[in-house]
């Protein structure tokens, strides 16, 4: 009986004791990620870039119309398709590029065309020069609901300046980007000819993006690998044409896509 009581004992304390490392971790765990946030982030803001346009007659000078990333060899920048128009104005000497900032000094670097993918509203333009640092593309295949994801762009960047801000969010659904209309009179052009294609799958996060997001990169917390592209505009304009007040929902298009873009390039 004594043995039995002595067990009895030492296995409640190591319960106890496992309670209380268990407790000791669950607590530590946010301020764990919070760590791995904040050393990704600085990295990954080196790969962060604005997408703009650069036209000497005019003022100001530089306009920003969203976020890019470097990818691949470090000279591949990835934005949507939306943010950069199929023609610059060439009477006025316009120029599309990445505008690069460190602290007030603000850089344009022109870029050429590479690649547009209007389905998945993806573009990808090609730097020339020294190579910037680049970030790395996740399967997108795994990304699952209830992940962590993070994303960093330049939210309002003609008002607020070129200053990359970063955001948490989950991955709230994995859900196609366009549904069938409940009425043919919410039905519109490109909804008409989404319907004869299979379904694109978009991110749905439970993080508010605004104006300038656009392109911005949504990533791995600890590991900034690329999970998709923030979009705006595109994906918005599909799954909420039928809203009057657009929501505070954000999207993605997942990173497979970019994948598909920069091989269609080295072909």
């Amino acid at each position: 009986m004594i043995m039995i009581a002595t067990f009895l004992r030492t296995a409640r304390r190591a319960a106890m004791l496992s309670a209380w490392l268990g407790g000791a971790a669950l607590a530590a765990c946010p301020a764990a990620r919070a760590a791995e946030l904040k050393d990704t982030v600085a990295a990954v803001k080196r790969s962060v870039v604005a997408i703009g346009s650069y036209q000497p007659t005019r003022s100001p000078p530089i306009v920003y119309s969203g976020t890019g990333w470097v990818a691949g060899d470090g000279l591949s920048v990835i934005t949507n398709a939306h943010v950069v128009p199929e023609a610059p104005d060439l009477a006025r000497q316009e120029n599309w590029g990445v505008v690069l900032a460190d602290g007030e000094n603000v850089r344009f670097r022109p870029a050429t065309l590479a690649g547009r993918d209007t389905e998945h509203d993806l573009l990808h333009l090609r730097l020339t020069g020294t190579p910037l640092p680049a970030l790395k593309l996740a399967d997108s295949d795994t990304a699952a609901e209830g992940q962590d994801l993070a994303f960093t762009g330049y939210p309002l960047g003609m008002v607020l300046g070129l200053h990359p801000a970063t955001h948490r969010a989950v991955l709230a659904a994995i859900t196609p980007m366009t549904r069938p209309a409940a009425t043919s009179r919410l039905l519109d052009a490109r909804a008409v000819k989404q319907l004869g294609r299979p379904p694109v799958t978009v991110f749905q996060l439970d993080a508010i993006a605004y104006p300038g997001n656009s392109g911005s990169p949504l990533y791995d917390p600890a590991t900034g690998a690329v999970y998709g592209v923030l979009n705006m505009v595109y994906v918005k304009g599909s799954k909420e044409n039928a809203i009057s007040t657009p929501s505070g929902i954000g999207y993605a298009v997942p990173s497979n896509h970019v994948r598909d873009l920069l091989r269609a390039a080295s072909q």
